[in-house]
């Protein structure tokens, strides 16, 4: 049994004495694990980095076995984000949330591609954290709680939208929802419009994801990653930090 398939490493960890199992998203195998042999080498252990983009040979004598893994790198991430502490976060942040998340084995070709734009232009563009929300939001729809944010829950209508339903994921109008205003989620203007959100959107946008993130957890039994908590921690402080210089 064997195949080979582009994926985004997520991560590894120690096996003996120099090799690693590694667990990576796969295009068309899904969050799949194997052993690296010599996984731990100064050759390898470059490669094995959550966010690079490999190539990766997996192979072993039944489907259900662990099996082991050949890997080349095609793409660095990891070192193209050093320099860029809040990237590097959020990298982190989406590959866990993918390792946590995902069923072991099973394709989501859709949240792969998606990841691999997002890793993309983290490295090249500043707008990115409004990317990664919307990725958040695409990985709720693959697990099956897309949020419906187009028409207001209760009347139907698509104006004057500006809260989430917390128990439902509905978009609900001023109108509509101002008498349980202080239940409701707020929502960002950016997932409704193509504009440039504000720092204080953005942290919106990230508090209603993580609200949906949060209910798929506790029902796989599981909870989010600490990169996650990490990444808004560390967007958090930037963007205060440069505010305050601003100021």
């Amino acid at each position: 049994m064997d195949w080979t398939d582009e994926g985004i490493f997520l991560n590894a960890r120690k096996y003996g004495e120099t090799a690693s199992i590694a667990t990576i998203f796969t295009c068309c195998h899904g969050r799949h694990a194997g052993l690296v042999r010599g996984g731990v080498s100064r050759r390898l252990k470059p490669i094995l980095q959550t966010g690079n983009i490999v190539q990766c040979a997996w192979r072993a004598r039944l489907e259900e076995n662990l099996g082991s893994y050949t890997i080349e790198l095609c793409c660095a991430n990891a070192a193209a984000l050093l320099d860029s502490p809040v990237a590097l976060s959020g990298m982190t942040s989406a590959c866990a949330l993918s390792d946590v998340l995902l069923p072991e084995r099973e394709p989501y070709p859709d949240v792969f591609h998606s990841l691999r734009n997002l890793l993309n232009i983290m490295a090249q563009d500043d707008s990115w954290p409004a990317v990664y929300v919307r990725w958040e939001l695409e990985l709720l729809k693959e697990l099956g709680f897309g949020l419906s944010l187009k028409s207001c829950a209760a009347t139907g209508q698509g104006r004057n939208l500006v809260w989430v339903s917390p128990k439902t994921g509905r978009a609900v109008s001023g109108e509509a929802g101002a008498p349980y205003a202080d239940r409701m989620l707020p929502l960002p203007k950016f997932l409704l419009y193509e504009n440039s959100p504000s720092v204080e959107e953005l942290q919106t946008g990230l508090a209603l994801t993580g609200h949906f993130l949060e209910r798929v957890a506790e029902i796989n039994g599981c909870k989010l990653p600490l990169a996650r908590d990490q990444f808004i921690d560390t967007f958090s402080r930037k963007y205060t930090t440069c505010c305050a210089k601003d100021g």
